[in-house]
């Protein structure tokens, strides 16, 4: 009979706009998963700003927590260790994330133990995919990042791609505004792509000379940008939908292409897409197409997984708490942490 006891995580993400708190059961089952969204409040600037992040934090951050604990009905004395992302994101938010998990820690004399954010969204695969075990390679693809990521072993990664200027969840954002979709932009083009042609529009795919596996979103965003200037100075119309699926199926080729193309070169077995953008269905189709042709496993998680929460946080801290990790009360935020870093 197995007698090792389980382990009870309180996990804190407050990296970017939304203040999230959840308790995890050995990395895999998720207790409460509780999410304070502040997209209304930054929908009316366009896009997220950092100051007001970081005072939504601080209101709602206590409120998130004792909500999370009471959902999944256990006590601070319960929790084995607190988890809490410290990087990357924005130092505010971060830091509000970071300061309470460390006066939880040190008041309930629990260990701390910080993550890393994109580590977090890897381990999001981990909560609706029990099997799921590493090796395998994962695409994270949300607003700030687009890395291909070996993951060798838990808390173990080598990053084989990244992007070299715009994320891909940024250049959706940038060409929702300016099509006039407004923010946030990943949901709203995916759902009016599916009323346009995604061949109207022949859209630039950047390979990047050097690398055979990092990407490049800037000069797709730039050709969309062209193309409305040039329709608007010929006084001819455009298409609204034509456009968000041209665009879309221009960043999702790439995708596709650079990670299958990993996927042979390193025989992989099993592959699997993170963050925000992997909630957008054409790319979740095009991956699973692609995986299946080469004849290898496809995970994903689901879209609420997908964006930024704190349960794929507890995930991966319940790893590094098995690994050894502790932090000590220094523990500061690291808005530009690599992955692997400690």
């Amino acid at each position: 009979m197995d007698e090792r006891k389980d382990v009870l995580v309180l996990a804190i993400e407050s990296s970017c706009d939304e203040t999230a708190a959840s308790v995890v059961r050995n990395g895999r089952e998720v207790l409460s998963n509780i999410i304070s969204s502040q997209i209304a409040l930054h929908t009316l600037y366009g896009g997220v700003v950092p100051e007001i992040a970081s005072r939504k934090h601080i209101e709602k951050i206590n409120q998130v927590i004792e909500t999370a604990l009471s959902e999944a009905g256990v006590t601070l004395e319960e929790i084995d260790a607190v988890g809490v992302t410290y990087g990357p994101g924005l130092v505010g938010a971060l830091l509000v994330g970071v300061a309470e998990a460390k006066a939880i820690a040190y008041a309930a004399k629990k260990p701390l133990i910080g993550v890393h954010h994109i580590e977090g969204h890897i381990a999001a695969n981990y909560i609706e995919h029990k099997e799921l075990e590493p090796p395998f390679f994962c695409l994270v693809v949300s607003g700030g990042h687009s890395h291909l990521v070996q993951v060798k072993d838990y808390g173990k990664f080598e990053i084989i791609g990244r992007t070299r200027d715009d994320a891909a969840g940024e250049a959706f954002d940038k060409v929702a505004r300016a099509i006039g979709l407004g923010y946030p932009g990943g949901p709203k083009i995916d759902k009016v792509s599916k009323e346009g042609n995604p061949e109207a529009i022949a859209f630039p795919r950047a390979r990047v000379g050097d690398s055979l596996y990092d990407f490049s979103f800037s000069g797709v965003k730039s050709a969309v940008l062209n193309y409305i200037n040039g329709c608007r100075m010929k006084g001819e119309e455009w298409n609204q939908a034509d456009i968000a699926a041209s665009f879309q199926k221009a960043v999702t080729d790439v995708l596709v292409e650079n990670a299958m193309r990993a996927v042979r070169e390193y025989r992989a077995e099993k592959f699997a897409i993170a963050g925000g953008v992997a909630a957008n269905s054409a790319l979740r189709s095009a991956m699973k197409e692609a995986c299946e042709k080469e004849g290898i496993d496809f995970y994903y998680p689901s879209p609420v997984y997908c964006t930024d929460n704190a349960a794929m946080i507890g995930a991966a801290a319940y790893y590094e708490y098995l690994n050894g990790t502790r932090h000590g009360w220094d523990l500061n935020a690291v808005p530009n942490l690599r992955l692997g870093e400690r």
